[in-house]
C-alpha cells in the first residue's frame, strides 16, 4: 500500500483538472472555495491547465496528464483535490505514469467521473485515495457544515471516525441560487440486510466504477465493502442493471459488504423500490447492504479512503459504520 501523509496546517492543496474545466465554474464560487480551504489552515494552488477548456468543458488528455504528474511530483504539495466531475477522466488511465504515483504518494480526493481515477490508482500502486468533495462542493454557502466536517475527519487526521446520518440534506442546483435552498429532514441509513462485516473499500460512483470492468485498472473485490451511488440519470431500471453488472465481475462472492449512497430524487428511486432490487440478488443475502448514506450527488457529503478500513454493523432498525482509516 501507499499511504499518503495526512494534512496538516499550512499545507498547500493542488486543483487539478482531469474531469471537466476549472473555467466551468463563477469566479464567485472559485473565491469561496479558497476561503473555506483558507479556514481550514490549507493553501490552494491550481495547476497550469486548470482552465483550459475544449467543446467539450474539458482539455486535452496531455494537459490533463501533465498537470497530474506535476501535482504528485511537487514536493509542496501536500493534497491534490479534483475540480468537479465530468465524463472523461477514464480517457488518462493508459497515459498515466503509476510508477510515479506509487513513489509520491499524495492525498488525491474527488469523487462521480472521479471514481474511475481513484480506484485504478488503488489497483495499480495501492494508493489510498480518497472519495469525497471536489473543490467545487466547497464553493456552497449554507449546508456545508457535514461535508467539511467529514473532509476533517478524513483528510486531516489519522483516527478511526463512525459514519453518522447528516440531519438534512438537499439535492437542488444550489450554485445557481445560493440564498434559497430547500433542505429536506434525512431519515437515517436503511439497513437493507443484516449483518457484520469488515473490509476494504472500493467503489464510488456505480457507473463509472464499472467503465473498468475487464480492464487492468479494476481493483479486485476480494474481502472488500464496496460503496456505489448514482446519479439523477440512474432510475432503478439502470440501477439495477448496473448492480448486476458488478455482482457478475470474478470474486464478488468474497465481497464482505455492500454501502449504497442517497439517490437523487429525479432518479425516482424510492426505498421499497431499492429493497425490492437487492432483495432480488441472491449474492447479495449473506452479506450486510446498509442504504441512504451521506455520499452521492445529493449534499451534503462524507469523504471516505478507497483503501481503507470499514467496519459494518446493520441491524434493523439502525447501522454502525466505523473508519478505520488505513
Amino acid at each position: 500500500m501507499a499511504i499518503p501523509k495526512k494534512l496538516s496546517a499550512g499545507d498547500e492543496v493542488r486543483v487539478v483538472s482531469p474531469s471537466r474545466s476549472l473555467s466551468i465554474l463563477s469566479q464567485k464560487t472559485i473565491e469561496i472555495s479558497k476561503k473555506r480551504f483558507q479556514e481550514m489552515g490549507l493553501e490552494i494552488s491550481f495547476s497550469e491547465h486548470a482552465l483550459e477548456k475544449d467543446e467539450f468543458d474539458s482539455s486535452s488528455i496531455e494537459s490533463r496528464i501533465k498537470d497530474l504528474h506535476e501535482a504528485f511530483s511537487d514536493k509542496d504539495v501536500g493534497a491534490i483535490i479534483t475540480t468537479i466531475g465530468g465524463f472523461n477522466s477514464n480517457q488518462l488511465l493508459r497515459y498515466i505514469d503509476y510508477q510515479l504515483i506509487r513513489k509520491n504518494p499524495r492525498i488525491f480526493c474527488g469523487y462521480s467521473d472521479i471514481t474511475a481515477l481513484g480506484n485504478a490508482f488503488y489497483a495499480k500502486t495501492g494508493l489510498v485515495n480518497y472519495s469525497g468533495p471536489h473543490f467545487s462542493s466547497f464553493g456552497m454557502l449554507k449546508g456545508i457544515e457535514y461535508t467539511t466536517d467529514y473532509f476533517k475527519k478524513c483528510l486531516l487526521s489519522n483516527e478511526p471516525f463512525n459514519i453518522y446520518s447528516s440531519k438534512e440534506w438537499s439535492d437542488d442546483e444550489w450554485y445557481k441560487d445560493q440564498d434559497n435552498r430547500f433542505f429536506i429532514k434525512n431519515r437515517g441509513h436503511l439497513s437493507i440486510n443484516e449483518g457484520e462485516a469488515e473490509g476494504i473499500i472500493i467503489g464510488g460512483n456505480l457507473c463509472t466504477f464499472n467503465l473498468l470492468q475487464g480492464t487492468e485498472f479494476m481493483p479486485s473485490l476480494k474481502d472488500k465493502i464496496i460503496f456505489i451511488e448514482d446519479d439523477h440519470e440512474s432510475k432503478p431500471h439502470a440501477f439495477d442493471r448496473d448492480l448486476q453488472s458488478l455482482i457478475h465481475q470474478p470474486d464478488f462472492d468474497k465481497v464482505r459488504g455492500l454501502v449504497i449512497g442517497r439517490f437523487q430524487k429525479a432518479s425516482e428511486m424510492t426505498d421499497e423500490k431499492l429493497i425490492k432490487i437487492v432483495k432480488s440478488k441472491k449474492e447479495l443475502d449473506e452479506i450486510p447492504v446498509i442504504a441512504n448514506l451521506d455520499f452521492s450527488h445529493t449534499t451534503p457529503q462524507i469523504t471516505f479512503p478507497i483503501g481503507g478500513k470499514c467496519e459494518i454493523m446493520a441491524e434493523k432498525g439502525q447501522s454502525i459504520l466505523k473508519i478505520g482509516q488505513h
